[in-house]
């Protein structure tokens, strides 16, 4: 029986800028067509819009089988999503509004079983309904990924604190909403929060911690990818699908071919 093992992790440990995106719509279609398309991960938003668990375990049972890894953005750093998420079979999860060390931490003990955490262990899909606990168990702990969003003023404050957190492979900002804490309401990267991720992301990868961001057009993610970030998000897939959907609408229109 093959052991857990999360594929995005190899990836930046070898230093490879990994590419992937935002999953908001329901149908697990999306999943397997970002797998097809040989996209690196996919993160399955569950702070934002209407997705359930039972969506983000069709988007889980979509990727299975291939090098997609799929990390869950919980709604709150909680024992019960960060375990219900991980109990599903996820890679990781994506832990929101974290402000603290103290959060960080609380949010690796819910995502580690014992002795380093407090996560409980059920006989749910990641053990394969108890067919696979001790081959699971053996390896969860260093495969499961916990990443903290950096997305408030507080986490920039405390951001060598955070960064120190033990176990901690990867941070991804939140540029809009750091931007709103500052007071730029609105706005991609208001005055200085450019400056401001550039020198955080220097402090993240001379520990050896990868930076992810998601990308605004494809010369912003070809400036990402000079500027060291590893994970790189390439949009949501109904912000994806509308741009392209607007594009060929527009491309199409009586005189557009003219």
């Amino acid at each position: 029986m093959t052991a857990f093992r999360n594929p995005l992790r190899p990836k930046l440990q070898a230093g490879q800028a990994t590419l992937g995106f935002w999953v908001t719509l329901e149908s697990a279609t999306v999943t397997e067509i970002a797998a097809e398309a040989g996209v690196d991960w996919i993160v399955v938003d569950m702070e934002h819009g209407c997705l359930s668990y039972r969506d983000a375990l069709d988007h889980i049972r979509a990727a299975k089988g291939s090098d997609l890894a799929v990390i869950v953005r919980v709604p709150t750093t909680t024992v019960d999503t960060v375990k219900r998420a991980l109990d599903l079979g996820a890679h990781g999860v994506l832990l929101p509004l974290i402000r603290t060390a103290e959060e960080l931490r609380a949010g690796f003990g819910h995502a580690r079983y014992p002795l380093t955490g407090q996560r409980g262990l059920g006989g749910e899909r990641a053990v394969r309904w108890g067919a696979a606990v001790e081959s699971y168990v053996a390896c969860a702990n260093d495969e499961t990924m916990v990443i903290p969003v950096i997305e408030t003023a507080d986490a920039i404050a405390n951001i060598d604190a955070i960064l120190d957190v033990p176990g901690l492979e990867a941070i991804f900002f939140g540029p809009s909403d750091l931007s709103q804490s500052l007071g730029h309401m609105a706005v991609w990267e208001g005055p200085g929060v450019a400056d401001m991720i550039l020198r955080t992301a220097a402090k993240a990868t001379e520990r050896g911690i990868a930076n992810g961001v998601i990308g605004t057009s494809p010369e912003d993610i070809a400036r990402r990818q000079e500027q060291g970030f590893r994970m790189i998000g390439l949009g949501s897939d109904a912000g994806l699908l509308l741009r392209h959907l607007k594009r060929a609408v527009e491309a199409c229109r009586p005189g557009a071919l003219a």
